[in-house]
C-alpha cells in the first residue's frame, strides 16, 4: 500500500483560503491518478477533486467548482488542492488517494471513492466566524 500523507488543513473564517498539500513516501506520485475526498460524520466520504497522471483531466466536485484548484508539483512529488472561498459547509477531514490508471475516466473514478486503494490519514478543515 501506498504512503500518503496529507498537510495544510485548520481553521478558517468564512471567504478564507487553505492550500492543502499530498506528499508521498517512497513512491512518485505522478505515477498514479490522484483525488481528494472529504468526509462529515455520519456521511459518506465524497470526491471533492482529482487528477490524472498527466494532469490534463482533472474533475470538482459542482459544490467547490470555481473555488478549488488541483494541481500537481511533480518536483516536490506532491498534489495540492487550493482552496478559495471556503463556506461552513466545506468543513470536513480531507483526505487523498491514489490509484493506478485503470479503465474508468478521472471523473468516474472521483465519484467512487471505494475505487481508490491508498489513502493518507486525513486533515481536518473547519470554516466557521
Amino acid at each position: 500500500q501506498l504512503q500518503l500523507v496529507e498537510s495544510g488543513g485548520g481553521l478558517v473564517q468564512p471567504g478564507g483560503s487553505l492550500r492543502l498539500s499530498c506528499a508521498a513516501s517512497g513512491f512518485t506520485l505522478d505515477a498514479y491518478r490522484i483525488g481528494w475526498f472529504r468526509q462529515t460524520p455520519g456521511k459518506e466520504r465524497e470526491g471533492v477533486s482529482c487528477i490524472s497522471r498527466s494532469g490534463v483531466s482533472t474533475y470538482y466536485a459542482d459544490s467547490v467548482t470555481g473555488r478549488f484548484t488541483i494541481s500537481r508539483d511533480n518536483a516536490k512529488n506532491t498534489v495540492l488542492l487550493q482552496m478559495n472561498g471556503l463556506k461552513p459547509e466545506d468543513t470536513a477531514v480531507y483526505y487523498c488517494a491514489a490509484e493506478s490508471p485503470g479503465p474508468l475516466t478521472t471523473p468516474a473514478m472521483c465519484v467512487r471513492p471505494n475505487l481508490w486503494g491508498s489513502w493518507g490519514q486525513g486533515t481536518q478543515v473547519t470554516v466557521s466566524s
